[in-house]
């Protein structure tokens, strides 16, 4: 299971995950409103809470100052500026004076009385005429400025998040995040479709935010998938030759079978026949290996039916020619220093595609400093054979161990190499001619036989021995032995 998927089945439930579900549109509209919101409310406690402060000071002020001149028996005349303290005189019951206020008046002539708490009015009794003043402070007029300071406020608030949205909603969103999606939306639903001709994002459509490095990056992507499609195209269409060849040439020889009369001349065509086989078979497992992963990683559902149908096609391959194997041909090849252990790792590398190897403990023991001279594809193909050999006499889970010894034969240098597993071994009856052309255990589809006759001619090209045992232990031994390399390099290069 991919890592994303896995990780989307864990996310806990909650806000979180309902907020991060959403699309991207009203996701972003959920967090501009939320950052208006908050912006608004960190302006608004930054002034109204100093404007209210300031307009209570002012208001105590003026009260002070209205306090002074009512206490001074000003204003008596009537003046405009000065109409909203609402100025009156008279008794008593014409200022509706409460008796409580009245008795104080009358116990202080000449005072003012003031109590906010209590009331917006102040009086006054004027000691000489015996008259009652009263005089408004002005209080409701301080409301109406904090009432107005506050909607202006609201009203600037509001445009300015009005015309933000609209800009951020019909501007700048839909141009440099929503149109950049839509367009990698709509090439992806291409490549669904396999609509070549749209799939990639044009250039001038790619911004250059992080949004457009994602769509560069696919853009590559799918190149480069197209690319490996070719290829694999371009493959299948030789392997088709050679397997049409292959079939022509299993045909000729199926002919020979019945009309020549001597055994010997069938064994010779059969062995031609083999040698184009096995040449095709190691590269058919590696594209087969290749096309496997190829569909573990690609997720593409059209990329994958492409791929299902290659791997179709290789597997009709591997049918044609899985039963016919290598047999060595005489032909000059150059060697060179070998060195032993990477060529095991590489030889295991290429049989680990097998189902069969993933139940196998594979152990690689040779000594990273041993060296043989060899050519390095003939030899890649002996421990091939010996390899895929040695899995398929693991029933079901087992272990292959590679190791190797140096030896003196006669004053020169051998290295001896041996491939031991622990299956069921080599039966009694098939061991004298394990090395014999079509000689195999392998009773099932697997097999012709022609493996280890392939190894021991490769073997014998470059001057060693291949022998096999059944090890008291359990299962089998393969073990070859050859001449160690010099050290001289590139000159000590040799013709086989």
């Amino acid at each position: 299971m991919p890592a994303a998927r896995r990780n989307a089945g864990t996310r806990p439930p909650g806000f979180g995950r309902l907020f991060g579900d959403l699309r991207v549109r009203p996701k972003l509209i959920v967090l501009h409103n939320l950052f208006f919101l908050v912006l608004a409310g960190a302006i608004y406690f930054a002034l109204i809470p100093g404007i209210e402060e300031r307009t209570a000071l002012d208001l105590a002020r003026e009260t002070v100052l209205m306090k002074e001149m009512f206490a001074r028996g000003s204003p008596r005349s009537p003046v405009a500026e000065l109409e909203i303290y609402q100025h009156q005189e008279g008794s008593a019951e014409e200022l509706s004076i409460p008796d409580s206020i009245r008795l104080w008046l009358e116990e202080n002539p000449g005072a003012v009385w003031e109590d906010p708490a209590a009331s917006e009015y102040l009086y006054r009794k004027d000691p000489v005429s015996g008259h009652y003043a009263r005089l408004t402070i002005p209080v409701d007029f301080y409301d109406m400025l904090m009432a107005r300071a506050r909607r202006d406020l609201f009203l600037v608030l509001g445009a300015a998040y009005l015309l933000a949205v609209g800009v951020l909603e019909f501007v700048i969103m839909p141009r440099y995040v929503y149109r950049p999606i839509r367009v990698t939306l709509e090439a992806d639903e291409a490549t669904r479709q396999g609509d070549r001709e749209h799939e990639i994002i044009e250039p001038h459509l790619i911004p250059g935010d992080e949004i457009g490095d994602i769509m560069r990056s696919r853009n590559k992507t799918v190149s480069k998938l197209r690319d490996q499609e070719a290829h694999l195209e371009r493959a299948l269409k030789r392997l088709e030759e050679l397997a049409r060849d292959l079939q022509r040439k299993n045909d000729m020889l199926e002919a020979a079978k019945n009309t020549m009369a001597a055994q010997d001349r069938l064994v010779s065509l059969g062995l031609l026949s083999a040698s184009v086989a096995h040449e095709l078979n190691t590269p058919l497992t590696v594209l087969h290996g290749s096309i496997e992963k190829l569909l573990e990683t690609v997720h593409d559902p059209a990329a994958q039916q492409r791929l299902e149908r290659t791997l179709r096609v290789a597997e009709r391959l591997r049918t044609i020619s899985v039963s016919l194997l290598d047999f060595s041909r005489q032909r000059r090849e150059e060697t060179e220093p070998l060195a032993v252990r990477p060529l095991i790792d590489e030889a295991w590398a290429l049989v680990a595609i097998d189902e069969r190897a993933g139940a196998i403990e594979f152990s690689n023991c040779v000594d990273a400093a041993e060296l043989v001279a060899g050519n390095h594809d003939r030899m890649m193909q002996v421990f091939v054979n010996l390899l895929r050999n040695a899995i398929y006499a693991i029933e079901n889970q087992g272990r292959i161990v590679v190791h190797a010894a140096k030896e003196d034969v006669d004053g020169r240098p051998w290295v001896t190499i041996a491939v031991d597993d622990d299956g069921l071994g080599i039966p009694e009856d098939v061991l004298p001619n394990i090395f014999e052309a079509f000689v195999t255990s392998r009773l099932d589809s697997r097999g012709t036989g022609l493996g280890l006759t392939v190894a021991e001619g490769i073997v014998h090209q470059h001057g060693g021995t291949l022998k096999a045992y059944n090890r008291s232990e359990g299962g089998a031994r393969l073990e070859v032995k050859l001449p160690a390399s010099e050290t001289g390099g590139p000159e000590s290069a040799q013709k086989i």
